[in-house]
């Protein structure tokens, strides 16, 4: 009988696309092991397993499997519960979203080194833009899909979790009069497995991360704080 693989999530605590991984991981009831490493001290280990040098990284009995939709894809292929839809066409219709999902965090980590109110401005611009293209998509919940939980929902759980830090510092349009939006938010943030992909204390360490930027966000927060 064949003895089930060994995974290994290798992590960083802030990491949005480890926490994709970490969701369908608890998602599919899969036991795995999960280590944080420095991504500003790098050990040699972890650059030896990793080309691309950034996290996520998965380990499977030895073999290291990088980018985390390559992990998502695997992890379907490989474990039980699957999150993909088994018609063709939705599959890939998702999967596009899931690169749309990525475009979002590109769009937030502009608008958190924005220098000045410009910049910072057109990224926000452009992120209520792409929540109004969501907000326009979505059906009646309370995932992206429907009833069911998907992978789409596993790569918009870490992007709504910058906004809940972003509440804090001032309200800058980019969310607002998106009900839809909103409900799927509320419901994504009380997922167990979406709460369980960060350890205790995300928000203060992603906080004391955007605070340390010297950008024009940073500024408003020390205004707020």
């Amino acid at each position: 009988m064949k003895q089930p693989e060994k995974l290994t999530l290798i992590s960083h605590h802030l990491c949005p696309y480890v926490q994709r991984a970490a969701i369908a991981l608890s998602e599919k009831g899969v036991v795995f092991e999960r280590i944080d490493v420095d991504l500003s001290n790098k050990p040699d280990w972890f650059l030896e397993l990793s080309p691309l040098r950034k996290t996520p990284l998965l380990k499977v009995d030895g073999h290291a499997i990088f980018e985390s939709a390559v992990i998502l894809e695997y992890l379907e292929e490989t474990q039980p519960n699957p999150l993909h839809p088994r018609d063709p066409l939705a599959r890939a219709e998702q999967r596009a979203w899931i690169e749309f999902a990525s475009a979002v965090l590109n769009d937030i980590a502009g608008l958190y080194r924005a220098a000045d109110a410009i910049a910072f401005t057109a990224k926000a611009d452009a992120l209520a833009g792409k929540f109004e293209r969501l907000e326009q998509h979505l059906g009646d919940g309370p995932y992206f899909a429907g009833a069911r939980f998907s992978l789409v929902d596993a790569a918009f759980g870490p992007v709504f979790r910058y906004f809940d830090v972003f509440d804090r510092i001032g309200s800058f349009g980019i969310l607002e009069e998106k009900p839809k939006v909103a409900a799927w938010r509320r419901a994504l943030a009380a997922r167990p497995s979406v709460q369980s992909a960060v350890a205790q204390g995300y928000d203060s360490r992603l906080w004391q991360f955007l605070e340390q930027r010297a950008s024009h966000l940073s500024g408003l927060m020390k205004r707020a704080a």
